[in-house]
């Protein structure tokens, strides 16, 4: 338990919470919860740089996922060792400890993609479970039109220790009930977990306070939310990033909310709840959603008449059963649907100065 006021001194340079808010005393649940920087701020100066590296390699940062398509990054997951390759000046090459600090809020040196944020939420959500992510789930013949299914691959256990996995999870959990985002999933139909991030795109100076509307859109937060739902029976895991739109909760949470709500409850949202969150407004859904199969065939066909609101009017929400493996790929097929839906959903860039993550 360490005490937050809103800002940690190291070395002579004082590294602040976003919002200068001090959260007081702060565990590892009210952390995540709360979204404490300068527990974290502690924690990576008590770990060090290669401590983290360490811990962090095999949940996938830093690291070429194997994902069937071509075009993937690596990023960088620093290190002592990674320095020392990447620079050429031998006052490059060293480590300093208070390069350490901002590493543990995920800035600094560190830059990871979504798709290893999305992963690593999988392996989350997935107690401790590594599997290879990938797009192809199976190939047709053509001359038969048989579908051979393509092999999932081998899990890796990555061996961590269940009630390790289990403060983290609760924690998760808790961000959705009574933290950053617990305005946007309020009224769900199931219990999701999931963590909001706000990522700077530029430095900010040790006595300047971060002000969006004063930035160029270029300079401005990047908007960052990771979730997997159900809570207790996960089925699909997401990250979902809004460039230079501000911070998490406001624009990317609300987002992942209506993904999952396509994805496990078959609700597909209302025109007016789109407009909110197009215009950054948005928090828990508004207005009557439309039924997502109704939907998926408009957007499979764009000369199909759009159903009225009022069509899923007398849908019941309904909880998604375990997937069978048949299911599971019909699962995938709508959820490839929600691709055209996101394109819609992006909001533009708005900015705030005060709020947390």
């Amino acid at each position: 338990v360490i005490q937050d006021n809103a800002s940690w001194t190291f070395g002579g340079h004082t590294f602040r919470s976003h919002g200068d808010i001090a959260l007081g005393q702060v565990d590892m649940y009210r952390s995540i919860v709360k979204s404490s920087n300068v527990y974290y701020y502690s924690l990576a100066n008590e770990m060090g740089v290669d401590t983290m590296h360490d811990f962090m390699k095999p949940l996938g940062f830093g690291q070429i996922t194997g994902i069937d398509i071509n075009g993937e990054v690596r990023g960088v997951l620093p290190s002592t060792d990674w320095k020392k390759r990447a620079y050429k000046r031998p006052e490059q090459k060293k480590w300093y400890p208070g390069e350490t600090i901002s590493l543990g809020i995920g800035q600094g040196y560190n830059t990871f993609t979504m798709l290893q944020l999305a992963q690593a939420t999988a392996i989350l959500a997935n107690n401790g479970v590594k599997h290879k992510p990938r797009i192809v789930i199976g190939t047709q013949d053509a001359m038969t039109r048989i579908m051979h299914p393509m092999a999932a691959g081998d899990a890796e256990d990555l061996g961590y220790k269940t009630e390790n996995v289990d403060v983290v999870r609760r924690a998760l959990v808790g961000v959705t009930q009574e933290g950053t985002s617990a305005r946007v999933f309020a009224g769900a139909g199931y219990l999701s977990a999931g963590k909001t991030g706000t990522a700077q795109a530029v430095t900010i100076g040790q006595k300047d306070k971060y002000n969006g509307a004063k930035l160029e859109e270029h300079q401005r937060d990047h908007a960052v939310y990771m979730a997997f739902a159900p809570a207790a029976d996960p089925k699909i895991a997401l990250a979902v990033i809004v460039e230079n739109a501000g911070w998490g909760a406001g624009v990317a949470a609300p987002i992942a909310r209506r993904v999952f709500d396509y994805v496990l409850m078959g609700q597909y949202p209302s025109e007016e709840d789109m407009l909110a969150v197009q215009k950054g407004l948005a928090g828990a859904p508004i207005g009557k959603p439309r039924l997502a199969a109704e939907m998926t065939a408009v957007l499979q066909n764009p000369n199909a008449a759009v159903p009225p609101l009022g069509a899923a009017s007398a849908a019941v929400a309904r909880a998604t059963p375990p997937l069978s493996p048949a299911s599971a790929a019909a699962a995938a097929a709508r959820a490839a649907a929600i691709v055209a839906a996101v394109n819609k959903l992006t909001p533009p860039v708005t900015a705030s100065d005060s709020n947390p993550d």
